[in-house]
């Protein structure tokens, strides 16, 4: 991806202590490519924005008047990792960084766990939101099995699932991971590319994001979204546990609170759909955005 401006993002704000004033480390680094109206993408877990290296060239190419800000978070892909819940701070800092550049209310494009924070920006950050993007990521990811699972069920799936990953010895977890990124791109360079990401990131900053995702559920919170949002979503991973009608429903129930959402699913694409369908996907950005 072609850097035209990297930036270390500090807290926008100031922690006061007594008479001093202190910033919080970066929760995420920027990289800026394009001039005009500005577009945030956010990489999924244990990924690094290079995720969005085909995506930016076309979103924000010189023709495009389109401006891309590429986040990759602390503590992912080689970046270094931060102490305490790297999603809160990740929001609340990225709020900063769009009144801080000025950005107004840029659209959001977020795959994954990133398509999570950009909905907790649309919830909680209405101000600096425009139109969002959510690339195969959902409300509830630990509801998907079990839609009246409760609040205090999802923290216990949360907690059963960081025990077993911290239990885990280096080979089982490498193996449980490259288990899990084959299952989400098709083409072998991809998935290595993707597995090499997993493997430079800080292993506890990925339970406690994954233990974050898990323990959530924002399908009412959803209902506070006043931005146009477009779900992209995909299927045929799961061809063989479920039909993609089942898969359908299962988005359209999770968004079912929030207002005028458009959902699509890809015909052949894997989670990383940047990867498995770029022309669709970069396709239904460019229609809905414009």
């Amino acid at each position: 991806m072609k850097r035209t401006l990297q930036t270390c993002i500090l807290l926008a704000g100031v922690l006061l202590a007594g008479a001093s004033q202190a910033a919080a480390p970066a929760a995420f680094t920027v990289d800026v490519t394009g001039q005009g109206r500005p577009l945030i993408l956010i990489p999924g877990l244990a990924s690094s924005g290079e995720v969005w290296q085909g995506t930016v060239a076309r979103l924000c190419s010189p023709q495009a008047a389109r401006q891309c800000h590429v986040l990759t978070l602390a503590g992912f892909a080689g970046a270094a990792p931060i102490e305490g819940d790297l999603l809160a701070q990740a929001e609340q800092q990225l709020a900063g960084y769009i009144g801080t550049q000025k950005l107004g209310q840029p659209a959001i494009i977020g795959h994954s766990l990133g398509g999570f924070l950009a909905l907790k920006m649309a919830i909680d950050h209405p101000a600096q939101t425009g139109k969002l993007v959510i690339v195969d990521s959902l409300p509830a990811l630990g509801a998907t099995q079990l839609p009246s699972i409760t609040p205090p069920q999802l923290q216990a799936m949360a907690t059963q699932m960081q025990s077993a990953m911290r239990a885990q010895d280096g080979a089982t977890y490498a193996a449980s991971q490259r288990r899990t990124v084959t299952s989400m791109a098709t083409a072998p360079a991809d998935v290595e590319r993707i597995i090499g990401w997993g493997q430079r990131s800080d292993r506890e900053t990925v339970i406690n994001a994954m233990g974050t995702l898990i323990a959530s559920d924002l399908r009412q919170d959803v209902a506070k979204i006043k931005s146009p949002t477009l779900v992209l979503g995909t299927w045929i991973a799961y061809k063989d546990y479920a039909p993609r009608a089942a898969i359908e429903a299962t988005f359209q129930r999770q968004y079912a609170q929030l207002p005028g959402v458009q959902i699509a699913l890809a015909d052949t694409a894997r989670h990383f759909i940047m990867y498995d369908q770029p022309d669709w996907m970069v396709a239904r950005i460019e229609q809905f955005l414009d």
